[in-house]
């Protein structure tokens, strides 16, 4: 596959486009007033120990406490205990951290109450998993993890593994081995997808940088006061890079000299035969607007994407789910309904994994499919949706397609998505989508002048109205407007006043 990835930095903030076969596949966005904290390492103090949750707040600085889960909680100081001295052995860790289940084993043994593990006023040290939400403060965890680039350094735990993204048995037991050489004592490590292939020297020197990293974080940690920041994550570019870059990719495209220095010296270090693919973009035009990635986005921000046959999906989130659905539009197919109905759900297929990476829906997601008939058909369209969705990095579980045609997918999001990024609430629909209709705000003006027509019978009255509610009252809605009136035998003076909410109006006595 044919991949790009786009880096373009200003001083307000950092975006990173992933092109896959020259379509926008993935988009990261940090605004540099508002950085993300997810992989950031605090010393934090428990604020609140809830018993009938099994859970716990606790206070990092920020500006709402974050929230620790009873199965994200390991021996609280576990983390700051010695290390030994690791001379002979290096570290390197992944991200991956889903990738390898035996150690979500090792981390689900029977754990005490969260009352028993945690105090009110405890210090404790922890890593951010997810980022803050609407209403929701951060998700933590004391068991940290530190990336590399073919490594995941796991202080405090006994465990290795190797991404299951390699899939090569013998280039497994191979890592494995290397592994149960480089390992230190009070620590696991994972080998990340990058470390494929990967020889000793190469993952012992990841393996050092990381301990540096943690000997170093942990010395602030026994001398500082909690809530503090004791480790931020790489910047949004160079993280991008560290967990995604691969020879998959032709180019790396990068707009801006101080970035691209700061690139070039950084893939220097962790993959220097990728360096030739390096490119300063030096056009007159943005980098993005060369791509057409600004158009893109636009898109991703709307509820219908279309098809190329003609047919479309609506993508509609909500507070519990998103909820896909598939229609076949335009497209009137070439052969029969069947063929027709197989056609555009392979084809949504496609397109529906897009949106869920490029607009990075998390949670739950239900697909409704248009029903098809031949369980062969069904067959192939669930084949299809597993392997589009394993170009996804996130881990994800889908379900069979149900006689209802419809498709369950869990997937797990660590940052917000493209929405909640680049949009506001709207101040008129306050996020249903929806606003009153023309109508309906022109019969509450009629109930509201009727409900107090003792009071304006027999006087001159002056409506205050939104221009496309004063429009409508002077058209297809005019017979209300004649019926008050007429009711209370007044004259009626419309004003149009676009600094009015849609749905507002004022009634005034002239």
């Amino acid at each position: 596959m044919n991949m790009k990835m786009l880096i373009e930095s200003d001083a307000h903030q950092t975006r990173v486009a992933i092109l896959e076969e020259d379509r926008l596949a993935e988009l990261f966005i940090e605004r540099h007033q508002q950085l993300g904290v997810v992989g950031n390492i605090y010393k934090g103090r428990v604020s609140r120990v809830l018993p009938g949750m099994q859970a716990a707040f606790v206070d990092i600085g920020l500006e709402r406490d974050a929230f620790l889960y009873i199965s994200e909680v390991s021996d609280p100081m576990s983390n700051f205990e010695p290390m030994e001295d690791a001379e002979d052995t290096s570290l390197e860790s992944d991200d991956d951290l889903e990738s390898d289940e035996a150690l979500e084993s090792d981390l689900e043994q029977e754990r005490p109450s969260i009352d028993q593990l945690l105090k009110t006023g405890q210090e404790i040290v922890v890593q951010v998993l997810k980022d803050a939400m609407p209403n929701k403060g951060a998700r933590v965890s004391t068991q940290i993890t530190l990336p590399g680039r073919s490594l995941v350094l796991l202080p405090g735990v006994d465990h290795l593994g190797v991404s299951k993204r390699i899939d090569d048995e013998e280039e497994r037991g191979r890592l494995r081995t290397l592994l149960e050489e480089l390992k230190p004592t009070h620590a696991g490590l994972i080998v990340r997808t990058a470390g494929e292939s990967g020889e000793k020297e190469d993952l012992s020197s990841d393996l050092e940088y990381l301990l540096r990293l943690w000997r170093r974080l942990k010395q602030r940690g026994d001398v500082v006061s909690a809530p503090t920041l004791l480790h931020r994550d790489l910047d949004l570019g160079l993280r991008v890079l560290r967990d995604y870059l691969s020879s998959s990719y032709s180019v790396i495209w990068v707009d801006g000299e101080d970035t691209y220095e700061k690139i070039v010296s950084f893939i220097d270090q962790v993959q220097p035969s990728l360096l030739s693919r390096v490119k300063l973009f030096q056009q007159d035009a943005a980098l993005f607007d060369r791509f057409d990635i600004d158009v893109e986005i636009e898109a991703a921000l709307k509820t219908k994407a279309w098809l190329k046959s003609g047919g479309h999906i609506v993508i509609h989130p909500t507070e519990a789910l998103v909820a896909i659905d598939v229609n076949t539009g335009r497209y009137v197919g070439r052969h029969n309904l069947e063929d027709t109905v197989l056609t555009t759900n392979l084809e949504a297929v496609q397109e529906i994994v897009r949106q869920i990476r490029l607009r990075n829906l998390g949670g739950i997601i239900v697909i409704d499919l248009i029903d098809m008939a031949e369980q062969e058909h069904r067959d192939q369209v669930s084949a299809a949706l597993e392997i589009e969705m394993s170009k996804d990095r996130a881990k994800h579980k889908i379900l069979n397609i149900s006689e209802f045609g419809l498709v369950e997918i869990t997937r797990k999001r660590s940052r917000p998505s493209l929405e909640r990024v680049l949009t506001q609430p709207c101040p008129y629909c306050r996020g249903s989508r929806r606003i009153k209709s023309l109508a309906t705000i022109c019969l509450e003006l009629r109930r509201q002048l009727l409900r107090q027509r003792d009071r304006y019978r027999d006087r001159e009255i002056l409506l205050r109205v939104h221009p496309d509610v004063a429009q409508a009252l002077q058209t297809h809605q005019q017979s209300v407007f004649i019926e008050i009136e007429r009711v209370l035998r007044s004259e009626l003076l419309l004003q149009s006043d676009s600094n009015l909410h849609h749905e507002s109006f004022d009634i005034l006595e002239v």
